[in-house]
């Protein structure tokens, strides 16, 4: 049983990775595996845990929640101690952790929503006027990095991505342009605390706070950028060819003034966050659905003498069924099924593997789990090593100091985990989404593009090295 958990994983993983082959969407098979693991978790029960590779089972047993359960059911066999501890204690505990995040990205991703509806995008686009490839290009990819600090990597890609269509005519140059957005997007969300589902992950976990994640990263991901840029400033000349827009494409349906406000209220919900966290302590879920709760106020009011039409389209009961929800459900499913592996203790196994095969190296440790992000999901790669490695005590020594709070590994981590998935398309949501907008061709990608990414992704990872290095 304890392998079977490890065989539905992989077997689920590899659904995930060829869902466009098998044409089974990742969220289905995220919610599978998420589920099985626990189902054959606790019909193992018995013999998982007493391979005695758990350590929470471990805890559990001379735990007050043992104590009190006891109290209650002092005839109780050690089956009925076990079930209760996967049923009622692990998987309300990974739960409740789980639940942050996906309240986080729910809040995040409608804001976004809100935003984009409003046509408040339009006020940036609109000032890109230049038609040079170079310039262009550099143009898109400053404005991709830091728009993806604020808004998060996928949504950045997805507005850059609609933005390109009315910008470049010939597809293969949008090809281009929109691989180097993800290029980009993934370097700038690695250095933000809301940029990445991963550093999100991080930040919520508190493996990380968002003034360290952003100073420390923020370097090793402008390398990361700037290197495949400055590469292809060399090659790339000529002028871009502008589409000529239908009129349904070119229709504003807000003011200009709406859309401006739209935009600011937007942007400052989202970085109202961190310091919400900062000022009540509360988890950073709480602080973005009250921004979610203020926009939403604000739009109620602003269109309350709209046309019916109009509140349709604008209200944010309307623009609830644009979030991507089969994301959230894929989050849920994998962030569960991961959680099911903490808690039996396969992670653990797999992390003292790691640290004996790298000798305790965290640079080797990350890079790898970098590289491994572009050919699978870097969510449940961060959560797996989330529940690998726990958070050090303050004032630890040795190899334990890197897993402290702010400790090298973790902002390692996030680097590598981020910034990893450009180097295939498909090791990205960023990738992902910009693949299916624009019907980016794997093999394309891989002859053009994935180079360049590998060559930015080990110049960041050096100049993370040698940035501490310096610091000491």
């Amino acid at each position: 049983m304890f392998i079977l958990m490890v065989v539905i994983f992989v077997l689920g993983y590899t659904a995930i990775a060829l869902e466009h082959p098998l044409k089974v969407d990742k969220a289905a098979s995220a919610l599978l595996i998420g589920s099985l693991t626990w189902v054959v978790y606790i019909l193992g029960s018995t013999e998982i845990l007493e391979a005695g590779h758990s350590s929470a089972w471990n805890d559990f047993l001379n735990s007050s929640a043992m104590a009190a359960f006891l109290k209650t059911r002092p005839e109780a066999s050690m089956l009925d101690k076990m079930h209760y501890f996967i049923a009622h204690h692990e998987i309300l505990h990974h739960l409740g952790e789980i639940s942050e995040i996906l309240f986080f990205l729910l809040g995040a991703m409608t804001i976004v929503e809100i935003v984009d509806q409003h046509q408040g995008f339009k006020v940036i686009t609109d000032k890109i006027t230049t038609t040079n490839k170079v310039k262009l290009l550099w143009i898109l990819s400053v404005l991709t990095f830091f728009m993806s600090a604020a808004l998060d990597n996928l949504t950045t890609t997805i507005v850059l991505v609609a933005l390109l269509r009315k910008l470049i005519a010939d597809k293969e140059t949008r090809w281009f342009f929109a691989s180097m957005v993800i290029l980009a997007a993934n370097a700038g969300g690695a250095w933000s605390p809301i940029g990445d589902v991963t550093t999100i992950m991080l930040w919520i976990g508190g493996q990380v706070t968002a003034i360290n994640i952003i100073t420390m990263v923020i370097f090793p991901s402008i390398v990361t950028m700037v290197v495949p840029l400055s590469i292809v400033s060399f090659t790339m000349k000529g002028d871009i060819e502008r589409p000529v827009l239908s009129a349904e494409q070119s229709h504003e349906f807000t003011t200009e003034g709406q859309r401006k406000l739209i935009l600011f209220l937007g942007i400052a919900s989202l970085l109202f966050v961190p310091v919400f966290k900062t000022l009540t302590h509360l988890p950073p879920y709480m602080g973005m659905l009250l921004a979610l709760g203020n926009l939403w106020v604000i739009t109620e009011i602003m269109h309350k003498n709209a046309s019916e039409d109009d509140k349709r389209k604008l209200s944010v009961v309307g623009i609830l069924t644009k979030v991507d929800v089969p994301t959230v459900l894929f989050f849920l499913g994998i962030l569960s099924a991961v959680a099911s592996l903490q808690s039996a203790g396969q992670l653990g196994l797999l992390a003292t593997w790691l640290d004996t095969a790298t000798g305790q190296n965290i640079y080797f440790i990350n890079i790898a789990i970098g590289i491994m992000s572009s050919i699978v999901d870097n969510v449940p790669l961060v959560a797996g090593a989330m529940g690998m490695y726990d958070i050090a005590a303050a004032g630890a020594t040795g190899y334990a100091a890197d897993f402290v709070v702010d400790g090298k590994f973790w902002e390692f981590l996030a680097f590598c985990a981020g910034t990893g998935g450009s180097i295939l398309i498909i090791g990205s949501a960023a990738g992902v989404a910009a693949m299916g907008m624009e019907k980016i061709d794997f093999i394309w990608y891989f002859k053009k593009i994935s180079l360049l990414a590998l060559i930015g992704y080990l110049a960041g990872a050096g100049a993370y090295y040698l940035q501490m290095q310096i610091i000491g």
